[in-house]
């Protein structure tokens, strides 16, 4: 299977935003419920927050507010629309199915958070 193809990363200061782009193959996104994953450091990587087929969404609590998830069939791509930055949002941001398809992940996309 294809990995997926994460994007849109990058370095912002506190309280701004990135919107990240996650693509795939059709053959992984069909009727897939989609996740945005992160990971720091000597840390686990946890769901941040996820998107069904039909566009029901879910998140961390830390996220809510601040976070979209959005998604495009038709395209194969899922979006993450990040808002008031913080400090601890700052990880590596991959995408992928939830459950996990552990053949799937991609390379992420790095997003710092600093002054």
């Amino acid at each position: 299977q294809r990995r997926l193809v994460e994007s849109g990363g990058g370095l912002v200061q506190p309280g701004g935003s990135l919107r990240l782009s996650c693509s795939g193959s059709r053959n992984v996104f069909s009727y897939t419920t989609i996740g945005w994953y992160r990971q720091t450091p000597g840390s686990q990587r946890e769901l941040v927050t996820y998107i069904t087929f039909d566009g029901r969404s879910n998140g961390l609590d830390s996220v809510k507010g601040r976070f979209t998830i959005s998604r495009d069939n038709d395209k194969n791509m899922v979006y993450l629309q990040m808002n008031d930055l913080k400090p601890e949002d700052a990880a590596v941001y991959y995408c992928n199915a939830v459950p996990v398809n552990s053949l799937i992940w991609g390379q992420g996309t790095q997003v710092t958070v600093s002054s």
